[in-house]
């Protein structure tokens, strides 16, 4: 197990090396976490890809191809694919907007809604092993440090 050097005075910065273990730790948790994720997207018919607008969609509604375009990182017509692929699995549906009738919203249906907050529900219940080896206090500067890093990844320009 890859453990920090606890002689070491805890205010002094990580050395390359020890950036070198966090990036072996984060590895194996990617891998550990990810395998779990695409079985259940595997049961759901979905790819990663489209799980994570799926969730985007659960979490904060209905939104227009060229949003869904800018979320995902694609062309206007990829990310057209992407919701036409979606449909057919029925997770889906396209509406027209009230104001302006060509705007096309996208929304997730009560499938995907399901397959999502199930999805969602197993990766707690993993982070709930996790953080049961953990005590109180590192529960928390872990939350925080998470915090930080989604802070980080969210306001990234790719």
């Amino acid at each position: 197990m890859i453990q920090s050097k606890t002689s070491i005075d805890p205010a002094t910065p990580l050395s390359r090396d020890e950036v070198g273990s966090l990036a072996s730790i984060i590895m194996v948790m990617q891998r550990r976490f990810m395998s779990s994720l695409m079985g259940e997207l595997a049961r759901g018919k979905v790819s990663f890809p489209q799980f994570f607008l799926l969730g985007h969609l659960c979490t904060h509604g209905p939104i227009g191809m060229s949003r869904i375009a800018e979320l995902m990182g694609h062309s206007t017509p990829a990310a057209t694919g992407l919701v036409q692929r979606l449909e057919k699995l029925g997770h889906v549906r396209r509406t027209h907007g009230t104001e302006d009738r060509r705007k096309v919203l996208v929304a997730p249906t009560p499938k995907a809604t399901r397959l999502v907050e199930g999805i969602r529900q197993e990766m707690i219940g993993n982070l709930e092993k996790v953080m049961g080896m953990l005590s109180p206090v590192e529960q928390r500067a872990w939350l925080d440090i998470y915090g930080k890093i989604y802070e980080y990844c969210t306001s990234c320009n790719r």
